[in-house]
């Protein structure tokens, strides 16, 4: 059955995913986090959003307190911290359904790493070393 046009800003020829799959992907990335790490995080709402703001270019955000601020003295009665995946920029920067599977999980440890304090820099050491991990795996 032919389909009919629709005009969109996504190319035909990326792959894209309904969201419950979408968010499927996220919580296995979750529970693909190291359980020494797992169990230290506290009151963070991850949540899975369409589009990224407007005007801004992002697959993921981290909003709220990173994790060495933290104290029971300064940290109380505070709304939960949020990490945001932003499922089409993802998809727009993949070829394949395996490489929105690998930017989900780069995506939701980068944000991570940002609620543990790690700054860009380091988030970015930290993503090259798992990259080439994966690439020398594969060859």
């Amino acid at each position: 059955m032919r389909r009919p046009f629709r005009l969109s800003n996504r190319s035909p020829f990326r792959p894209g995913m309904d969201t419950d799959e979408f968010e499927k992907l996220v919580e296995e990335a979750l529970a693909e986090i190291p359980r020494s790490f797992r169990k230290l995080i506290d009151n963070v709402a991850v949540l899975v959003e369409e589009e990224s703001p407007e005007g801004r270019r992002l697959l993921g955000l981290y909003h709220g307190v990173p994790y060495q601020y933290r104290s029971p003295a300064v940290y109380g009665n505070i709304s939960p911290d949020v990490i945001v995946i932003y499922k089409r920029p993802i998809e727009e920067i993949s070829r394949t359904p395996e490489e929105i599977k690998q930017q989900v999980k780069l995506t939701v440890l980068h944000e991570v790493g940002h609620y543990f304090g790690l700054n860009e820099s380091e988030l970015r050491d930290i993503e090259a070393e798992i990259l080439s991990g994966r690439r020398d795996r594969e060859k």
